[in-house]
């Protein structure tokens, strides 16, 4: 199996299965004498994990971590770091019944086509339990930024048909942790809690949307061609489970858009060059131009729900599936950390390509 490997000189490559023994990462070309937090780290971790609230996942899991290699004294020493995760609430058998058949919109089928082979038991490779060993490299990669006054703040802005409408640079963001959903308007907050309570108590899902701000990155990271700041954005979030569509600045509403209202007219201060609108999501030619960079990541209900659905077995016979197991009925609270952490790899990777022109 190839492709578990992300980054070009800030590189990660995570490995372990949801019902495994542990999940885990490397972290390759880290910078050296970097401190270590691991409350912060665990913290990350904290906010991903299962059972947290009323409207996540049943699974227990504590998440505390263990770091083999590339740190000494509390600092990273160059060397590859490998952090680790243990998975001590499997609870494997509850997924016995879906052994045989392939779950609607689930990976099963196309695992089973392309290897010939699938772990059953919540997805392996396929589960969104792969993401905690991200969260880890993530929460070292936010380290690293914070050293360069780089902060990375997601909040869920949309839940099914409810939308928080607050523009990015104007939202409270000491709100977000206070809300169980992660959703920086408590009115809006309790709208999204009782869909999700109410859709999980139907044995559904629903999906929703992750809004990412990103503040004081300097101007010139990104590369005008292939490797553009927000094609690797877009291409870090799209990789997270579920992720179906990710936008940037004014996203998708561009296209009704005229040049006249849409273009970021420049203008400078004391402060230096900037935009009078950020339509650009801070990042102009494929790079970062200064301003905050935001955008937007839609995610799809998750695949596995108790409502009765049609579906085949490997034997190719048609059948009728009400999967059982823990799961969430929406994905979007837990994915908020995994949408940072991503960001923060795409940042400390492109920080460190362009030490290495400089």
């Amino acid at each position: 199996m190839a492709g578990n490997t992300y980054g070009q000189l800030f590189r990660i490559t995570t490995f372990g299965e949801s019902h495994g023994s542990a999940l885990g990462v490397v972290i390759d070309g880290c910078p050296s004498n970097l401190s270590i937090d691991i409350d912060l780290i665990q913290a990350e971790l904290n906010k991903r994990k299962p059972g947290q609230s009323a409207i996540t996942s049943a699974r227990k899991e504590d998440e505390s971590f263990e770091i083999l290699s590339g740190v000494f004294e509390g600092k990273t020493t160059g060397a590859p770091i490998c952090m680790m995760v243990r998975n001590k609430d499997q609870r494997s058998q509850d997924y016995s019944h879906l052994k045989d058949v392939f779950r609607p919109s689930h990976a099963d089928y196309a695992y089973q086509t392309k290897y010939g082979i699938r772990d059953y038991r919540g997805g392996g490779r396929s589960s969104a339990r792969e993401t905690v060993a991200r969260v880890l490299a993530g929460a070292v990669a936010k380290l690293f930024l914070t050293e360069k006054g780089i902060s990375i703040q997601a909040y869920v802005s949309q839940v099914g048909p409810i939308k928080l409408l607050t523009l990015p640079e104007t939202i409270d963001t000491s709100y977000i942790e206070k809300s169980m959903v992660r959703c920086p308007d408590e009115k809006v907050s309790n709208q999204m809690i009782d869909l999700i309570t109410e859709t999980g108590k139907k044995g559904d899902s629903v999906g929703g949307a992750i809004t990412c701000i990103i503040n004081n990155v300097t101007a010139g990271l990104g590369e005008p061609v292939f490797d553009k700041l927000h094609a690797e954005l877009g291409k870090a979030m799209l990789s997270i489970n579920a992720c179906k569509g990710f936008e940037i600045g004014s996203g998708f509403d561009a296209a009704q858009s005229f040049g006249s209202a849409h273009n970021d007219e420049f203008f400078i201060t004391e402060t230096g060059t900037h935009t009078r609108t950020n339509n650009s999501g801070g990042v102009q030619g494929g790079i970062s131009n200064g301003e905050p960079i935001y955008f937007r990541c839609a995610f799809k209900p998750v695949a596995t729900i108790r409502s009765e659905q049609q579906t085949i077995s490997n034997q190719g016979e048609e059948v009728t599936l009400a999967a059982s197991g823990r799961h969430d009925p929406c994905v979007v609270p837990r994915a908020v950390p995994i949408v940072e952490a991503m960001a923060a790899l795409v940042l400390a990777d492109f920080l460190l390509r362009n030490n290495a022109i400089n």
